[in-house]
C-alpha cells in the first residue's frame, strides 16, 4: 500500500474471526477518525489490518484498537 503524505500508518494483528475488521471501523467512525487507506490479509487463524490515517488521531486510535476482542498487537508502523 503506498504511503500517504501527513498520515500515520497503524498495524493491528487479530485473531481471524468474524466480525474485527468491522468493529475497527466501527471504531474509527464512533471517534470522528477518517481512514485514508486500508489493507487486510488473513490465514486460517491470524489477521491483520494496516490502516493510514490522520496523524492527530494516531493515539486515540492505538488507544481504542488495542481493546478490539481478539487483538494480538497493535502499533504504530510510521
Amino acid at each position: 500500500m503506498p504511503a500517504h503524505p501527513g498520515k500515520h500508518r497503524l498495524l493491528h494483528i487479530h485473531r481471524n474471526v468474524p466480525g474485527v475488521l468491522s468493529q475497527i471501523n466501527s471504531i474509527m467512525s464512533e471517534n470522528n477518525i477518517n481512514i485514508s487507506a486500508q489493507y487486510l490479509q488473513t490465514n486460517e487463524t491470524l489477521g491483520y489490518v494496516v490502516i493510514d490515517l490522520d496523524a492527530r488521531s494516531s493515539d486515540l486510535a492505538l488507544e481504542k484498537l488495542a481493546q478490539v476482542p481478539g487483538t494480538i498487537r497493535t502499533r504504530v508502523l510510521f
